[in-house]
């Protein structure tokens, strides 16, 4: 995997559940993740998905201390050009 996108992250996303997903549709890389409709739970089924997925480990506070979809694409970035 070269670099982790927004579209990699909104697949993740509408598989791992959310309130509207048609939220999801149009500039939302700078959005909170709870104006998108994703809790603290359903942010932690996204991170164990991208673990899964693309083979990173990440942080256990990373669910909480992620706050939009660019925050997260960044950081998921940063922990594949470190592994």
């Amino acid at each position: 995997m070269n670099t982790f996108t927004l579209d990699d992250l909104v697949v993740i996303m509408r598989a791992g559940g959310g309130e509207d997903r048609e939220a999801l549709d149009g500039d939302i890389l700078d959005m909170p993740f709870g104006e998108l409709g994703y809790d603290s739970l359903a942010l932690l089924e996204i991170t164990t998905r991208i673990e899964n997925e693309y083979g990173i480990s990440m942080p256990e506070d990373v669910a909480t201390s992620v706050r939009t979809p660019r925050e997260a694409i960044d950081h998921v970035n940063a922990l594949v050009r470190a592994a």
